[in-house]
């Protein structure tokens, strides 16, 4: 429980300060959900005086949630105070692309899933003369660009290829640079190589307005996106609380629990979504998702389970960058810190920072009709080799027909692949 122990699971001992810090955080998220203000603020001072954005992992992450519940303490407490004082801060779009580039750097997470997304597309796609990609979160046209290569090297019995990208994004300007690189590596390799760019968000995206015709060849890709669409509004929260309290009285569960009839399509938008990727008829489906459960509807709980998952986060950079590097600096406060905020400090459709483990995608997919896949065994070995250039510490773990990318023995994000 967390009023007694304050342990993270899987995490390292640590020191007194450290111990505090994490009685503190429950503390604080505690007294904020109770509306107890006079003692969150005692505790949020408590804070202040051990986390800084300089010191070791447990008092950076630290800062981040201390700034993360001051934002929540003041929205519950002053009713008056504009919503927009618990929103993340809205990123010029070099400043996203930048920070995206910064978390591909530092860690290998984003890099392992290409890696295995492209080599699981790849021998999905045999013996097809055309292919089609739909991208749902677009961030680095390098993994398209290697794509591109590993089908000219490994489809040596398919000279003429025609490669169609859709791919997803608001911002006008991303999709562009990303056609420039695309069509020129296209033409490298001499493929024929078409561009579909649709510019939306993925709340807003209907899949089956897309320009894409059932029966092609289609690989779709989403990677640590999906689960902003479980954002709801306020009448489909009450909807789902109802639904869950109905539920568990019925069957004796937790509504947490995956084996809910209710659990697995939290949100109308995402079982709508689902449904219209399925009838898109993919070849293959590879998803790559935070293994994190932060999408509780009590703040403590959100707090301590966030608390467990971007400690592990903090950690792996404390083992691999120095602490004074400036794009270590920045990927703390203007990435993780902003998402710590975000499922701290917001509700409703402002929380987009949704994540849930595997174990529930598990049941949601398949309710939608998708069936599971395999993930490329080489695309595996070739990740295992490139973990080795890593410091000690990350591996991977494949249980049944999915894989987890850990930190010592705490798996952070999974990759799994489906099929219609």
């Amino acid at each position: 429980m967390l009023g007694s122990q304050y342990h993270l699971q899987g995490s390292k001992d640590w020191d007194e300060d450290g111990i505090k810090i994490i009685q503190l955080l429950n503390e604080c998220a505690s007294f904020t959900e109770s509306g107890n203000f006079i003692d969150a603020d005692t505790a949020l001072y408590n804070l202040s005086h051990l986390a800084s954005p300089d010191g070791d992992s447990m008092q950076r992450v630290a800062t981040y949630f201390t700034e993360a519940l001051a934002h929540c303490q003041l929205a519950k407490n002053l009713r008056g105070v504009p919503k927009v004082l618990r929103l993340v801060r809205a990123l010029s779009t070099p400043e996203q692309q930048l920070l995206n580039q910064l978390f591909f750097d530092f860690y290998p997470f984003l890099k392992i899933a290409h890696t295995i997304t492209n080599h699981t597309i790849i021998e999905a796609m045999r013996g097809e003369t055309a292919i089609n990609v739909l991208d749902l979160s677009p961030s680095n046209a390098d993994q398209w660009s290697n794509l591109m290569q590993g089908l000219r090297e490994h489809l040596t019995n398919t000279p003429y290829l025609t490669i169609t990208v859709t791919a997803i994004h608001e911002k006008k300007e991303v999709l562009e640079q990303m056609e420039l690189r695309l069509k020129v590596e296209a033409e490298r390799l001499n493929f024929l190589f078409k561009f579909n760019a649709v510019v939306s968000s993925l709340e807003s995206l209907d899949p089956e307005t897309l320009p894409i015709k059932k029966g092609e060849p289609l690989a779709i890709c989403c990677v640590l996106r999906l689960h902003s669409l479980l954002a709801a509004n306020h009448d489909e929260m009450v909807k789902t609380k109802v639904q869950r309290a109905f539920s568990e009285m019925l069957i004796n569960q937790s509504p947490d629990s995956a084996l809910s009839p209710f659990s697995p399509c939290p949100s109308q938008k995402m079982e709508s979504f689902l449904n219209g990727l399925w009838r898109l008829r993919p070849n293959v489906m590879l998803i790559t998702e935070q293994e994190s459960n932060v999408n509780g509807a009590s703040l403590r709980e959100r707090v301590f389970k966030a608390l467990s998952f971007y400690c592990t986060l903090f950690d792996c950079l404390e083992a691999s960058a120095s602490r004074t590097l400036i794009g270590r600096s920045l990927l703390e406060k203007m990435l993780l810190g902003e998402e710590i905020k975000n499922i701290v400090a917001c509700e409703g459709v402002e929380r987009k920072e949704r994540h849930e483990k595997l174990e529930t995608w598990i049941p949601r997919l398949e309710l939608a009709g998708f069936g599971m896949a395999s993930v490329s065994s080489n695309g595996i070995w070739l990740a295992e080799k490139l973990l080795q250039s890593y410091v000690p510490g990350y591996h991977m773990h494949q249980k049944n027909q999915f894989l987890f990318i850990c930190w010592e023995k705490i798996p952070l994000f999974s990759i799994s692949a489906w099929k219609f």
